[in-house]
């Protein structure tokens, strides 16, 4: 049969008005989904941000401010790794469950957290939070992805990023509420109530489908891209500081994570089930997504970890307000976020948008990397509200250019694979601004304090926001220059990678957003609600040709 016959056959079944869900979602059903997956989202955003005012107070109590990094770090890394795990087992045996079972993982990680005696035991439990953290953003973006068509799902991604932003702007609040009230442990206890409202709706709102086929896990892949991920953090992290460049450490880290990277590429290209498939990086649109996506959250990750606990030292406010000076980046933030996303699904026209955002994002920065101690709070504020709006129009844009270029069953896996290399950038971005902040800041502050006030103070990892607000002016003064001079000029060093971002955004191709639902068919062919048949689906897919496999996808 030709191909002329195929499309005259299937055209009539394909024009008809496309909803926003797969059979079995009426509209109400999809918003009690869409609220489980709120819900998801939020307990992992909120878990990002809550601990950034909490932060100094937490490292001071636990004599730890050399290890300060790794509380960030440590659940990014391992949420990182994780990421492309969840996306793959959700294409092949479905996400209800795997979102079930990370959300579990996560509450056992609060709960180490919560009880936890020192600094060792507070990493651990963040690197458990990352285990199931990984599976949360994921696990949401991908399921939105099977019940709502790529046209409408732009209003749904732009409330996703919205979800983020609340979540970052409640969580410094929060943080700092606790540190002031009830203790920085509540940081942690706080998930368990959240936590559980998502996974009663993850177990009673989200739909199953059977499992009939056995999972086929690329184990060495995930060994493979573990070591490979856990070496360039640990380079990232020590190199300069903690070990000399030409430290035998260091070296040694290097050669092995380009070994284990070399060897993961390898391994994709011959195993039968990748949890990354190489064939992905001939999309072009991937490829420039990807990168772009992993330049901004170097820059994000940079300044969200490492602001609230700059307000504290070197402006003196408290902790809850240091969460207030956010609201604008975050505010910013939600408003674009909303805004790019409803006129994405209105016009169908997003390519603006991340080349928009990701030139704001290089001015705000530039301004911030010029910001002194004596600068006035407001103009910081400006300042990340710029930040934020850049943010808002680069995030889930990217994102929903990724998924439109891949067929549904895919979608787990791309999006996993394109917020993987996000996540790198945001794991850089939180260790290498983190490891240059800790090894300046202890540098400025052992050449220009007194002797007796660098041994009180551990060599400032026993510094906490109100023990330096109680120091005698001379000495206060010292510290809180040497804040501003560790932390802001490093984000000059981010700007080229905005400029890099922007440039990358430039070379997207806008594709028509796909307005139905089909499994196994190419985006841009179905787009104008008419299935097109091309030469390479009926090759590659002969068994779907009549496309009667859209309950086929159904997560």
């Amino acid at each position: 049969m030709t191909n002329e016959s195929l499309q005259a056959q299937q055209r009539p079944a394909a024009s008809k008005p496309s909803q926003p869900g797969k059979p079995g979602h009426s509209h109400g059903n999809l918003l009690l989904v869409f609220v489980a997956l709120m819900m998801s989202m939020m307990l992992a955003a909120l878990n990002q941000t809550i601990l950034a005012t909490a932060l100094p107070t937490i490292v001071g109590e636990l004599n730890g401010a050399n290890l300060m990094l790794w509380v960030i770090t440590a659940y990014i890394l391992a949420a990182t790794i994780m990421m492309p795990i969840y996306g793959k087992l959700g294409d092949q045996i479905g996400r209800k469950y795997l979102l079930v079972g990370a959300i579990i993982v996560f509450l056992v990680g609060s709960v180490i957290g919560a009880l936890a005696p020192d600094m060792g035991w507070l990493i651990a439990s963040r690197v458990v939070q990352g285990l199931g953290g990984g599976g949360l953003m994921i696990l949401s973006q991908a399921i939105i992805a099977d019940v709502v068509p790529a046209r409408e799902r732009g209003k749904y991604m732009g409330a996703m990023g919205g979800v983020f932003a609340l979540a970052s702007v409640v969580g410094p609040l929060l943080g700092g509420w606790f540190t002031e009230g009830p203790g920085w442990r509540w940081a942690f206890w706080i998930n368990l109530p959240v936590g559980v409202l998502a996974l009663i709706g993850a177990l009673f709102f989200l739909k199953s489908r059977p499992v009939t086929m056995r999972p086929k896990l690329d184990f060495w892949g995930m060994l493979l891209m573990a070591a490979a991920t856990t070496g360039l953090v640990l380079v990232s992290s020590w190199g300069g500081s903690t070990y000399a460049w030409s430290d035998p450490m260091i070296i040694g880290l290097i050669a092995g994570t380009v070994l284990a990277a070399v060897g993961f590429v390898l391994v994709e290209r011959k195993t039968a089930e990748p949890i990354i498939p190489m064939s992905m990086f001939r999309d072009r649109n991937f490829i420039m997504t990807t990168i772009a996506g992993l330049l901004v959250s170097v820059a994000m990750f940079g300044a969200l970890g490492y602001m609230p606990t700059y307000f504290q030292m070197a402006t003196g406010v408290s902790a809850t307000a240091a969460g207030l000076l956010m609201i604008p980046m975050m505010a910013a933030l939600l408003a674009s976020s909303m805004f790019s996303g409803i006129l994405v699904s209105k016009t169908g026209r997003y390519k603006w948008m991340p080349v928009a955002g990701s030139a704001i994002v290089a001015v705000a920065l530039l301004l911030m990397s010029f910001v002194h101690a004596d600068t006035g709070v407001w103009v910081l504020c400006v300042y990340l509200g710029l930040l934020g709006l850049g943010l808002g129009l680069n995030m889930q844009i990217l994102v929903l250019i990724v998924q439109n270029s891949f067929p549904l069953r895919q979608v787990g896996t791309a999006t996993a694979a394109n917020n993987f290399f996000r996540q790198i950038g945001a794991t850089l971005g939180s260790a290498v601004v983190g490891s240059l902040f800790a090894h300046r800041l202890v540098d400025l502050l052992t050449d220009r304090l007194p002797t007796a006030a660098v041994a009180a103070t551990g060599g400032g990892n026993s510094l906490t926001p109100d023990m330096v607000a109680h120091l005698p002016a001379p000495v206060h003064d010292v510290i809180v220059a040497s804040y501003n001079e560790a932390l802001m000029p490093l984000f000059l060093y981010m700007v080229p990678l905005a400029l890099a971002a922007t440039v990358l955004c430039l070379f997207v191709v806008e594709k028509p957003l796909a307005t139905t639902l089909e499994p196994d068919v190419m985006p841009e062919a179905i787009s104008e609600g008419n299935v097109m048949i091309t030469a390479e689906t009926e090759g590659n897919h002969p068994a779907n040709t009549d496309l009667r496999g859209a309950e086929a996808g159904h997560r």
